[in-house]
């Protein structure tokens, strides 16, 4: 059986070089890669900020929904990677009723480790979303 996936990008050198779509919508589910906080050269948002990088990251994510219609209301669940779990909380508190219009209704795992691809980076989100 073959699959038909429909990939999307944010132009990063990085795809290319590492060999991975951003997204990839099979059918109604869009499966997202972990979203970084780079703007849109390529450059680190926020060094040392959680809530901005977590802004910034979700802000990707919400680019890459968007290539396929959808938005942050179309995600059914997300997995946060964050290096430091107390700043992740408090940013949360802070951006995540912003970011989605409301208290998200999505399955959500958040789990601290101990480093991200670019030493600087503090979260990296993933997600499903269906359409």
């Amino acid at each position: 059986m073959t699959v038909n996936k429909e990939t999307k990008s944010l132009g990063m050198s990085w795809e290319k070089e590492y060999g991975y779509a951003q997204a990839v919508k099979v059918r109604d589910t869009i499966y997202v890669s972990g979203q970084v906080s780079h703007d849109d050269r390529g450059n680190i948002v926020g060094r040392g900020d959680m809530e901005a990088q977590m802004r910034q990251a979700y802000a990707n994510l919400q680019k890459v929904l968007a290539q396929y219609g959808a938005t942050v209301e179309n995600i059914v669940d997300e997995i946060l990677f964050v290096t430091d779990m107390d700043a992740a909380f408090a940013a949360a508190v802070k951006c995540r009723q912003d970011i989605f219009s409301g208290t998200p209704v999505v399955a959500s795992t958040i789990v601290q480790i101990q480093r991200l691809a670019f030493p600087e980076l503090m979260i990296e989100i993933r997600c499903v979303a269906k359409v």
